[in-house]
């Protein structure tokens, strides 16, 4: 069986604008230039992937159902420009609960690797924080980019390979 590149992809600050706790779609705008980046990824045969730690839940600021509701409609939007998310992981926990899934930590990517033959030696995960690059170095990605459209970065703490400003910068660091 042939193994599939993907791109794992952090939601909050990478694919939509960074907001405390989002879970509102009227709340919800996406990172300038995030649906022509994915589609080049995808005409590159990238699979996408998004992980997210969403401790809102947790927290009870919103509930499962309004995290679905909003991924629900996200997903859709991505439809309408051609664009296949593949599968949305989530962790639901907060930052002190004893989980496996919650970044850095794998579970999200483990589970995607149950269901997806993927080649990490090739794919690439795309995060905004040190927990996003740091999970995808204990999950064994080999490629790492971190945004500065998200969480109070600062370059000089990164661990990620490439540092670009969003997403839309995409296009000039994977070639193939």
């Amino acid at each position: 069986m042939i193994k599939e590149k993907a791109v794992f992809l952090d939601r909050d600050g990478v694919i939509n604008i960074e907001k405390n706790y989002l879970y509102k779609i009227q709340d919800f705008e996406f990172v300038p230039g995030v649906f022509s980046s994915l589609k080049y990824l995808q005409d590159l045969n990238y699979k996408l992937f998004i992980i997210t730690n969403q401790s809102g839940i947790a927290r009870k600021y919103y509930s499962l159902e309004d995290f679905n509701i909003l991924t629900k409609w996200m997903i859709n939007e991505f439809k309408k420009e051609g664009i296949i998310i593949s599968s949305v992981q989530l962790c639901p926990h907060g930052p002190k609960d004893d989980c496996l899934c919650r970044k850095p930590k794998t579970l999200m990517i483990d589970n995607i690797l149950e269901d997806f033959n993927i080649d990490l030696e090739n794919s690439w995960l795309v995060g905004d924080k040190s927990s996003d690059i740091t999970c995808a170095i204990n999950a064994k990605i080999k490629n790492t980019i971190q945004v500065k459209s998200g969480h109070n970065f600062i370059e000089k703490d990164s661990l990620a390979d490439i540092v670009c400003d969003s997403i839309l910068d995409i296009k000039n660091i994977i070639k193939e």
